[in-house]
């Protein structure tokens, strides 16, 4: 996993997100911080997930789609606590903000290139079968060698 760019940012921003969302007031560390680093480390988690179901063309896009998903409400979360006032360090914020929005950027085409050019990886490819014709050939051929 550590290959692909887009994991690593999604795990990268979940631990600042995590780290960031101690340092919130206290109301909040019990409203929106829960929120916001479920929904932050969801993102590799989907990833995770989707990978593993990789040969399958269809649930890898789910998983995939699932992690745009997340990656886009950590992005309307890191809005309200801008927005509220909650998360008072700006540097911090607009960081966070614009590393959250690359990472669906970069989410989205990935997702257009699965989309577009999946193939199933040839060492999870199921192996090819024989056709009836091809087990009879291959059946009188052993019969002649005895």
């Amino acid at each position: 996993m550590e290959k692909l760019e887009i994991y690593r940012l999604a795990h990268d921003l979940g631990i600042r997100i995590h780290a960031m969302s101690l340092t919130l007031p206290p109301l909040e560390r019990l409203e929106e911080a829960s929120q916001i680093r479920r929904s932050s480390k969801r993102v590799s988690v989907c990833i995770v997930e989707g990978n593993t179901q990789r040969k399958y063309k269809g649930r890898f896009l789910s998983y995939l789609y699932h992690a745009l998903g997340s990656s886009d409400e950590t992005q309307e979360h890191l809005k309200y606590l801008h927005e509220t006032g909650s998360l008072k360090d700006q540097v911090l914020i607009k960081s966070l903000s614009a590393d959250a929005a690359e990472l669906s950027r970069k989410l989205f085409r990935f997702i257009q290139g699965v989309e577009r050019l999946h193939e199933t990886p040839h060492y999870l490819a199921a192996p090819p079968t024989l056709s009836p014709e091809s087990s009879a050939t291959e059946s009188e051929a052993l019969d002649d060698t005895e």
